[in-house]
């Protein structure tokens, strides 16, 4: 056990518009403002909290996957369940308005556990502020929620997706939270990046969050264990010498301490914290209270 590595957590921050009010058997239960949604989540390995009866009552959209596809699938929809729904969320000085809407890859637009991310970087930026106006960048990023949260501390930002419709996705949420000033950039990250290097471009924060497959804007193939590396030192490269950087891996096969001993490599200088972003479903807390008061 001396040799054990301790591996951070790294809390999740309240969004009053969301809770994850049950997970188990592959699947999520979770409430995003006024509609509960249920979806497949392939790391919720344990058994449900709540009879499948249950769910089925309290769901409002229900993914099916196709058959013969894991990715893709339909929704099914209770009658009056709107096809567009905004969520809030607020933490200093931010006050983000997200869209949401119901995809064919089950995903919603926003990932919730992101908030504590969203905070760091709105507390770094503001920290910089007095020092300047820093500049950052975001790859990989989708509805731009860490897009916003840094606009709204007061950073210069460059938004890059290679997904034309996600970017206009996030500008809307720009303008529905009131900010402006994003450049917006469909590309594909490596290119992007490999061109700002050219131009000796530096920024005071870098945000990735790529995916495990994905394709550029015409049509590049991105593996993340091919692609991840190469790119992370291309960024270190654009990262101006005082400057953060955030590296988020939703691949099953990533862990963070993987991600860890890459960053410490292209950073020696550095020591970068590390953890697991997680949620917590309702049921899991009703079970640990009970158990503190089971065992007092």
């Amino acid at each position: 056990m001396d040799n054990m590595i301790p591996m951070p957590i790294f809390s999740p921050a309240d969004i009053d518009d969301y809770r994850l009010i049950d997970s188990g058997d592959y699947e999520k239960l979770e409430r995003f403002g006024r509609y509960v949604v249920s979806r497949p989540e392939p790391q919720a390995i344990w058994a449900k909290s709540l009879p499948d009866e249950q769910w089925r009552k309290m769901a409002d959209a229900r993914f099916e996957r196709d058959r013969g596809n894991d990715e893709r699938g339909r929704w099914v929809t209770r009658e009056g369940m709107a096809d567009r729904w905004h969520i809030g969320y607020s933490y200093g000085g931010m006050n983000m308005k997200l869209r949401l809407a119901l995809t064919s890859f089950k995903h919603v637009g926003v990932f919730p556990e992101q908030a504590a991310n969203w905070r760091y970087i709105y507390d770094e930026v503001s920290a910089r502020m007095p020092y300047g106006v820093p500049s950052v960048l975001n790859l990989f990023a989708y509805t731009g929620g860490a897009s916003l949260a840094a606009c709204a501390a007061g950073a210069r930002v460059t938004h890059v997706d290679s997904v034309k419709q996600v970017v206009t996705w996030a500008r809307e949420n720009m303008e529905s939270s009131g900010l402006g000033d994003i450049r917006w950039i469909v590309e594909d990250a490596r290119k992007f990046v490999s061109k700002e290097v050219r131009r000796e471009h530096k920024y005071d924060g870098i945000i990735l969050d790529p995916p495990a497959y994905g394709r550029g804007a015409d049509g590049e193939k991105w593996v993340l264990e091919q692609d991840l590396y190469p790119l992370m030192a291309e960024c270190r490269k654009l990262l101006a010498p005082d400057g953060f950087l955030i590296l988020n891996l939703y691949s099953m096969g990533f862990s963070s301490l993987l991600a860890h001993s890459l960053l410490r490599q292209l950073f020696p200088e550095a020591d970068p914290h590390h953890g697991e972003l997680y949620l917590t479903d309702d049921m899991a807390k009703r079970c640990r209270l009970a158990l503190s008061r089971g065992f007092r």
